[in-house]
């Protein structure tokens, strides 16, 4: 039986807004759904817009010096490089994978929502049977996507990303240009979360997000299940 494929998709941006502080992709939130595909024999393939080197959150290295999972994927070149030569989303094509999982990270907020190879290949994954799925800043991707049919991707459907709260907690909610749990709820999505920083992913039928990097794993798994069930 071949193996299952998944795209895990980072940002290219390494900014907050204009000249803003450095960010990027949130380490947590790449190396537990890595350990969790990697253990379920999945094959994985990181993408982002502009290919190439996806830039890391500095502070994610910092802040996860007590996760073993993380500290392990950081150290490791082999896999490090893999997000250092990422693939152009341009170049990838919807036909070679049965899942797509965005990485979050506050430099989603700024490449991510609008772009165009994005939405097309989230709507032609998902349209074929496929599985997608995001955590934390992640799921800003999802919410410009629109169906063939011409509805919003996350309509109507149970949704969980990064908190209010939580954007509260990290004071980052007056420089994001809008929060994923506002924006979600603009778009119809039903909106659900938990305590700040708690564990939290919500499966609604091949649609699975999660809240936070503490979600990362849980979120992971249950890709894992849908796609072992289909």
């Amino acid at each position: 039986m071949a193996a299952k494929k998944v795209l895990l998709v980072l940002t290219s941006n390494d900014k907050l807004g204009e000249g803003g502080d450095q960010t990027g992709w949130y380490l947590p939130e790449l190396a537990h759904p890595f350990e969790v595909f990697s253990k379920a024999g999945f094959a994985m393939t990181l993408a982002s817009p502009k290919g190439g080197v996806a830039p890391i959150d500095l502070g994610s290295v910092d802040a996860s010096k007590e996760d073993i999972v993380s500290v392990e994927f950081w150290n490791n070149p082999d896999k490090k490089k893999l997000t250092e030569e990422t693939v152009p989303l341009a170049e990838v094509k919807a036909e070679d994978f049965d899942a797509l999982f965005v990485v979050g990270g506050f430099g989603t907020m700024w490449d991510l929502p609008d772009n165009e190879d994005l939405q097309k290949l989230i709507r032609d994954i998902y349209e074929k049977n496929g599985v997608i799925s995001a955590v934390c800043h992640g799921p800003c991707a999802l919410v410009n996507v629109t169906l063939s049919d011409g509805s919003a991707l996350v309509k109507d459907k149970q949704v969980a990303a990064f908190t209010n709260e939580e954007e509260d907690a990290v004071q980052r909610r007056s420089i994001v240009p809008w929060t994923c749990e506002d924006k979600m709820m603009e778009r119809g999505a039903i909106y659900t979360k938990r305590g700040v920083f708690q564990d939290h992913s919500i499966v609604d039928g091949r649609l699975i997000t999660g809240q936070n990097p503490p979600s990362a794993n849980s979120t992971a798994a249950s890709v894992v299940k849908a796609l072992s069930a289909a």
